[in-house]
């Protein structure tokens, strides 16, 4: 059998360092022809000296001129800008693209993939909170298979197989609650970017750490499920799940309901996703019922998490507010990031951002890029003022 070659963009991110732990666990079945990452090119060297990639791209034309310097000897054709992100998702010779690119800068990289007819194995959400109806589009006008990464869409992608949409009452994502579940509003405000970056459960990056301990990242899954699955908001349901074993739940008309479960292990919705339709037999550890004990959930509490409410307001919103949504966060949480704001104004700054904001229908790329620039421009005036 040939091996699925594969191209990743994000390789020195979380997910991308976990899908290549996926490729060595399955040497005869996957290869790497293309890698993105952006500055951290001591481990992007690394990877490259291992996997041997045709093409590699870094973010600036400076790190690439590094980056050739490291690779002295080493045959790999090296690009940088968007325009190596756009060669690296469309490579001819890779048969699955992962988009794993984290925030905005994900969304032109991966409609290049689906205009360059890839299958996509998809872990950046804001390519469909920005753009999800222009996204859905291309992907059944190319004919290509947009397989989801992240956890919950993942299970619900898997308790689907083979039913309809029209059966489903409603699908439940589950959220841990991050490192302030048990926390005061006191504690949340006085915490630091580090505590915030805590997850007790999921090692992830900076940026997906804080929206998951402000609720947004799932704000950002719930605008994800209404296009993957193309269902109406009032049927998707977000509960908390400290436990983080039950990752999506689908309850279907008649009474019954499907869940999937896995230990917090991204490497297993990864290779699902490079496996698809397939499964392969993986030595990746197995959910132990017994040892996990008791499963809990509980709502979420909509004053001590208020981003929630902002991903279904930009969705009953719709056409550009989904972009400027994304935007203001991204801006909202670097500040943080930066001392500038407290962890408990990320979420009243996006609302700011909205309320300023008069969404239009959504025609293109372009226009999505545009309302991302502007909500970027007004949170940072927003914030600029504050501090005065």
């Amino acid at each position: 059998m040939s091996k699925r070659s594969l191209a990743i963009l994000g390789s020195t991110g979380s997910i991308g360092t976990r899908a290549l732990e996926v490729v060595d666990a399955f040497p005869d079945k996957l290869e790497v022809t293309a890698l993105a990452a952006g500055r951290n090119l001591g481990l992007l060297a690394e990877q490259v000296r291992k996997y041997r990639p045709r093409l590699v791209s870094v973010q600036t034309p400076e790190l690439a001129g590094e980056l050739s310097r490291k690779l002295a000897g080493v045959k790999v054709a090296i690009l940088s800008g968007e325009a190596g992100l756009a060669a690296v998702a469309g490579h001819p010779e890779a048969q699955m693209v992962l988009s794993a690119v984290v925030g905005s800068a994900g969304l032109a990289p991966t409609l290049a993939a689906i205009e360059a007819k890839k299958d996509v194995a998809l872990a950046n959400k804001e390519s469909l909170v920005m753009a999800g109806p222009l996204l859905m589009e291309r992907v059944r006008r190319r004919g290509v298979r947009l397989i989801p990464v992240d956890s919950e869409h993942a299970g619900i992608f898997q308790a689907l197989q083979g039913r309809p949409v029209e059966l489903v009452r409603r699908v439940i994502l589950s959220a841990s609650g991050g490192p302030f579940l048990h926390r005061s509003w006191e504690e949340m405000e006085q915490a630091s970017p580090e505590k915030a970056a805590a997850h007790p459960t999921w090692p992830m990056g900076y940026k997906i750490s804080v929206d998951s301990a402000t609720l947004m990242n799932k704000a950002l899954e719930v605008i994800e499920a209404r296009w993957l699955f193309d269902l109406a908001p009032e049927r998707i349901e977000v509960l908390i799940h400290p436990q983080c074993l039950v990752h999506a739940l689908v309850e279907f008309k008649d009474g019954s309901t499907l869940a999937q479960l896995s230990p917090a292990d991204m490497r297993l919705p990864i290779a699902f996703a490079f496996s698809y339709p397939e499964r392969w037999d993986s030595s990746f550890p197995f959910l132990n019922l017994a040892e996990a004990g008791t499963l809990s959930f509980l709502p979420v509490d909509p004053e001590k998490f208020p981003a929630l409410a902002l991903g279904f307001r930009a969705l009953a919103q719709a056409g550009t507010m989904p972009a400027v949504l994304n935007a203001a966060n991204e801006a909202a949480v670097d500040a943080f990031r930066q001392g500038r704001i407290r962890f408990t104004r990320i979420a009243p700054l996006v609302r700011q951002v909205m309320d300023l904001h008069q969404p239009a229908a959504l025609a293109s790329l372009e226009q999505a890029l545009q309302a991302d620039a502007w909500a970027r421009d007004q949170a940072r005036r927003l914030i600029e003022h504050e501090r005065d």
